[in-house]
C-alpha cells in the first residue's frame, strides 16, 4: 500500500462561533466570514498586498463555503460554487480551551479534558516565588512585564529597558502559556532557549501548557521578531496519532511548529522554515519524496502570529490568497493512495476585540486521489479528523469517528 496522509493545520482558521463560544466571550468571532466580509465590502483593500473581494478558488471548491455554512448558515461572500469536489465538514471542539495544544492534541485523537493552569492578566502576573526561583536559577538581575500583553507591544514598550538591564521580558496572554522575550546579541539566543528550558520546569506544577521563546532582534523602535522561536509544552497525557504511527514504524514527518506542540513526541523528523511560503515549499517537497504510509503534518502559524493576533484582516486576508494559489502544487504532487486534509486549531477574528484567540467551529477538507468528496456535516470532535487519518494509514484511535460524506 502506498497511502500517505497530509494535514495542512492553517493556525486560526475558524468558521464561525462555536455553540460554546459565549462562554469564552466570542459568541459572534467568525474569522474566515469576517474576513471576507470586509474584503468584500473594500475594507480590506491595500495596495501593493491585495484588492477586492476574498478570493479562495482552490479552497472553495472544496467546499470551504459549504463548511461555513454548515457552521453558521450562511456561505461567506466570494466562497460560492456550483459544484463540490472535496470532502467538507465543520467541527466544533471537546477540549476545554481554545488554544494551540489543545486544538492539536484534539485533532490527533487526544481531547484536553482537564483545565490548564492560567495566570491572571493584571500586573503581578506571575506569583513571586517562581519569578524570585526563576531569577536565582537563571542568574538574572531581575524580570520586566508580568503580565499578559501582546508580544509586538510589549516588546515596543519595554525592549529598550530589557537590552539597557538585562532583564528578560517575561508575560502571558489569556492562554496557559509563559513567554519569555530577549534580544538575540544583547541576552544571547541559547541562553534565551536554556532560561525557557529552565521555565519549562520549575512551571509543571502549576500547569501551563506551553513555555514560549520570543526571541528578537533590531534597535529600539525597530525590534522585530526573528524565526527562531521555540515552544516548550508538556507532552500529551495520552498516545496520539502520532504516537500510534511511529510505533507502528510509519514516518511522521511534522512541518513548522507541529514538533514543539507534540513535546517532539511520535515525530521521526522535524522540518522548520521562517514563514508560510518556506513551511509549504517543505510539505510539497515530502509530496514528492515522503514514504509510503508516512503521515506529513503541517502548522502554518503565520495565519495566528502575524495576523490574527495582530488584527489584521487585509495581511490575513492576502496570506490566504497566497496559500490558496499553492495548493494545487501540493494537489499535483499527490500519489494514487493519497488523501490530504486542511483544518485548523482555534480561531483568531481579526475583526474581533482584544488579541486573542476565539472559540469557534473549523474546517475540515479533503482532497486527492484516496479522499472521498461530500459533506461530512458537522462534527462533534476535532478527533474525526485523527480518526479518518488513522483509518486511511491503517492503524486506530480510540476516539473520533471517520469522516464520511452524508449525501
Amino acid at each position: 500500500m502506498m497511502a500517505r496522509a497530509f494535514i495542512l493545520v492553517i493556525d486560526s482558521f475558524g468558521i464561525g462561533a462555536a455553540p460554546d463560544a459565549e462562554k469564552f466571550g466570542d459568541a459572534g468571532a467568525d474569522t474566515l466570514g469576517h474576513i471576507a466580509q470586509e474584503c468584500a465590502a473594500g475594507r480590506a483593500n491595500e495596495d501593493g498586498l491585495r484588492n477586492g473581494p476574498l478570493s479562495l478558488p482552490f479552497m472553495a471548491s472544496l467546499g470551504l463555503g459549504k463548511a461555513a455554512e454548515l457552521a453558521t448558515g450562511r456561505i461567506p461572500p466570494g466562497l460560492e460554487t456550483e459544484s463540490v469536489r472535496g470532502l467538507y465538514a465543520a467541527a466544533r471542539e471537546q477540549s476545554r480551551g481554545k488554544d494551540t495544544p489543545s486544538g492539536h492534541w484534539e485533532l490527533a485523537g487526544v481531547p484536553v479534558l482537564f483545565d490548564w493552569g492560567y495566570f491572571p492578566p493584571e500586573y503581578p502576573s506571575f506569583p513571586q516565588p517562581l519569578v524570585n526561583e526563576l531569577v536565582r536559577r537563571g542568574n538574572l538581575p531581575g524580570i520586566l512585564g508580568n503580565c499578559a500583553e501582546s508580544g509586538t507591544e510589549i516588546l515596543q514598550r519595554l525592549g529598550a529597558e530589557h537590552v539597557r538591564t538585562g532583564k528578560p521580558i517575561c508575560y502571558t496572554s489569556v492562554d496557559s502559556v509563559f513567554q519569555i522575550a530577549a534580544h538575540e546579541e544583547h541576552f544571547g539566543l541559547e541562553r534565551l532557549l536554556n532560561l525557557c528550558e529552565l521555565a519549562r520546569e520549575l512551571l509543571d506544577p502549576y500547569n501551563i501548557g506551553r513555555v514560549i521563546a520570543r526571541p528578537f532582534t533590531g534597535e529600539p523602535g525597530a525590534f522585530m521578531r526573528t524565526p527562531n522561536r521555540r515552544d516548550y509544552a508538556v507532552p500529551p497525557p495520552e498516545p496520539t496519532l502520532l504516537d500510534i504511527l511511529q510505533q507502528a514504524g510509519r514516518e511522521v514527518i511534522s512541518v513548522g511548529k507541529i514538533a514543539d506542540i507534540f513535546a517532539h513526541r511520535g515525530i521521526t523528523r522535524a522540518l522548520k522554515g521562517p514563514d508560510t511560503a518556506t513551511l509549504m515549499d517543505q510539505t510539497i517537497a515530502q509530496a514528492h519524496g515522503a514514504p509510503q504510509r508516512a503521515l506529513v503534518f503541517t502548522n502554518l502559524v503565520d495565519f495566528d502570529s502575524v495576523y490574527g493576533h495582530r488584527r489584521n484582516v487585509a495581511g490575513y486576508a492576502a496570506a490566504l490568497e497566497a496559500l490558496d494559489a499553492r495548493l494545487p502544487e501540493l494537489e499535483a504532487a499527490l500519489g494514487p493512495e493519497d488523501a490530504a486534509f486542511i483544518t485548523a486549531d482555534h480561531g483568531c477574528d481579526p475583526t474581533w476585540r482584544g488579541t486573542d484567540h476565539t472559540r469557534e467551529y473549523v474546517p475540515m477538507l479533503g482532497f486527492g486521489p484516496a479522499c472521498p468528496t461530500g459533506s461530512a456535516g458537522i462534527r462533534s470532535t476535532f478527533a474525526d479528523l485523527g480518526a479518518t487519518v488513522a483509518r486511511h494509514l491503517g492503524v486506530r484511535l480510540q476516539r473520533g469517528t471517520p469522516l464520511q460524506p452524508q449525501d
